[in-house]
């Protein structure tokens, strides 16, 4: 296969990739209205042999009152209307750039009280014939603000439940330095005079995401954030990372599956929240979706604890830790076995994964992931040096042919089968291998797809910036100067490689429309990608012209 044929090749690919892409977005299922089945399924009993059931809605009885909690990364907002955390901040995450307009932008809210986006991070206690606070419950705190001071390590905060009957819970969450980890311990207190048992359950609540509002078709269709995932996940030792979109909860649900050492989360581009019961307890894992008063659907899913027994006179507690915050890959392991999944690269993490670890460790040495990502460009030519030679070196002896293969068209005419069989022997007498241009090929297309996967998914390529125009490597290019570079550079790369031989008329058509076809894709890609190519292109085109220059001088040296 000639370069022309790779260059077509790889252009449909990626013309059919976003087609795809368009596709699902566009016509892909969409959640359904939850029944009311489903709505009493919610409501059901939380773990086998356990009568008390779990409401997941939050029914029209209002807030409590709510306490803010800061940290030098975090500020959360907690509701005493069963210690639910309604509100996350991640102070080093902001929405937009900062420029020099607005050097301060807001930060990322992932858990949101407000309806259109409503996620929140619920927890409580059940009991079958005992007094239990669940996440409705009104607890009492001693004041409505707190923040970490200078030189604090670990911040707690106490929120406390009464009954009359004896029971008492405390409910304390300790928030860290530098940590997106927040412990949650639920102290049982058992002042009545019988024993208390119940279950403690922790669970993620959210709606789907509102539809976005593009000012224009650019604007859409470039929006990266609209072909992430966005819903639930779960991670079992047993069946590994798990995933479920809204649009398959009522389907596919998760019915009270018994996990040791899991998790459970929703998860959305760059950002996750997650419970993480203790890895020795065997907590069941569910689904359910309910309807709240504005009809707008709610995802839930939760872990409930094993049973707790309480003695009279006696107290027990019952932990969980739960993670705000973004998708970094070496903090997720860390925290819990899986959780580091939950960037996920899909089929291409082969090669997504390893294009992400050169590049971080690029960026330690550069301090910027443009110049990072300049620097993979020059190591993968120089890996796939002698490849990219071979190539050009088959491009060039077939471009020297031309005229024996035009004498061959005049002295067969239309008669194919003779005109490919003495094409065939002309190849092999001169040995020149048409193929060459293949084996560069393997090469680019899982590199293209893996960045791209490593650009929309890696956090840390979030508002990344580079130099000048670019303040986002992960977005397109917004005066589209990369696009309009590597257009140049396949002119250029045309012009030196004008036309192969054998290339019918309506191949050499393509070839004159390809470089307009790549600048209206790559329009729509991450910046970075585009950077990336840009480079790759001009690298490959200076290597084309001294292969072509020293092989014009060693056939003049040969004629002299």
């Amino acid at each position: 296969m000639n370069q022309t044929r790779t260059f077509l090749l790889f252009g449909l690919l990626a013309v059919a990739y976003l087609l795809f892409q368009q596709w699902e977005q566009d016509y892909g299922p969409h959640p359904p209205t939850p029944t009311a089945a489903s709505n009493n399924a919610a409501n059901g009993s939380s773990t086998p042999g356990v009568t008390p059931s779990i409401s997941s809605g939050n029914t029209d009885e209002g807030t409590g009152q709510l306490v803010t909690v800061t940290t030098d990364v975090l500020r959360l907002t907690i509701d005493t209307r069963g210690g639910s955390i309604v509100r996350s901040e991640l102070l080093h995450y902001p929405v937009a750039p900062r420029t020099k307009k607005d050097p301060n932008p807001a930060p990322i809210r992932l858990l949101d009280d407000h309806a259109s986006d409503y996620f929140a991070a619920q927890s409580g206690l059940v009991s079958a014939d005992g007094a239990a606070p669940d996440h409705r419950a009104i607890f009492q705190a001693p004041q409505t603000s707190y923040e970490l001071a200078p030189g604090q390590d670990a911040l707690n905060v106490d929120l406390t439940w009464t009954d009359s009957s004896g029971i008492k819970v405390v409910k304390r969450y300790t928030l860290h330095r530098g940590s997106y980890v927040i412990d949650l311990d639920q102290q049982i207190d058992n002042g009545s005079g019988k024993s208390w048992d119940g279950n403690a359950y922790h669970q993620l609540q959210r709606v789907d995401r509102p539809a976005p509002v593009y000012s224009n078709f650019l604007q859409r269709i470039s929006d990266q954030s609209r072909y992430g995932f966005f819903g639930a996940a779960w991670y079992s030792p047993d069946q590994k990372f798990n995933k479920l979109a809204f649009d398959k909860f009522e389907k596919e649900p998760l019915d009270k599956s018994q996990v040791t050492g899991g998790w459970v989360a929703m998860m959305q581009q760059y950002f996750l929240g997650a419970w993480i019961p203790p890895g020795k307890e065997a907590d069941t894992f569910s689904t359910a979706v309910v309807n709240e008063a504005d009809g707008k659907p709610r995802y839930v899913i939760r872990s409930v604890s094993p049973q707790i027994s309480v003695p009279a006179g006696q107290h027990a507690d019952s932990s969980a830790q739960l993670y705000l915050g973004p998708k970094l890959p070496s903090e997720l392991a860390a925290i819990a076995p899986g959780l580091d999944l939950t960037i996920d690269y899909g089929m291409l993490k082969i090669f997504a994964e390893p294009l992400h670890w050169i590049l971080a460790q690029l960026d330690k040495l550069t301090g910027n992931w443009g110049v990072s990502i300049i620097l993979l460009v020059l190591l993968i030519n120089l890996a796939t040096f002698k490849l990219t030679n071979a190539q050009f070196e088959s491009a060039n002896k077939m471009r020297k042919l031309k005229p024996r293969i035009d004498a061959l068209k005049e002295r067969y005419g239309d008669d194919r089968q003779k005109m490919q069989q003495a094409m065939m022997e002309l190849y092999k007498k001169e040995k020149v291998n048409p193929a060459a241009g293949c084996f560069p090929l393997l090469i680019t297309i899982p590199i293209f797809y893996g960045l791209y996967y490593v650009l929309r998914d890696s956090v840390e390529l979030r508002q990344a910036p580079f130099f000048g125009w670019i303040h986002d490597l992960s977005a397109a290019d917004p005066y589209f100067v990369l696009p309009i570079l590597y257009t140049v550079v396949m002119l250029a790369q045309q012009w030196l490689m004008p036309v192969q031989p054998g290339m019918d008329p309506t191949q050499q058509k393509m070839m004159k429309f390809m470089p307009l076809m790549f600048a209206v894709i790559f329009l729509f890609f991450p910046s970075g990608l585009v950077l990336y190519y840009a480079v790759n292109g001009l690298c490959r085109l200076l290597q084309q012209w001294w292969m072509m220059r020293r092989a014009d001088a060693a056939s003049a040296k040969a004629a002299a």
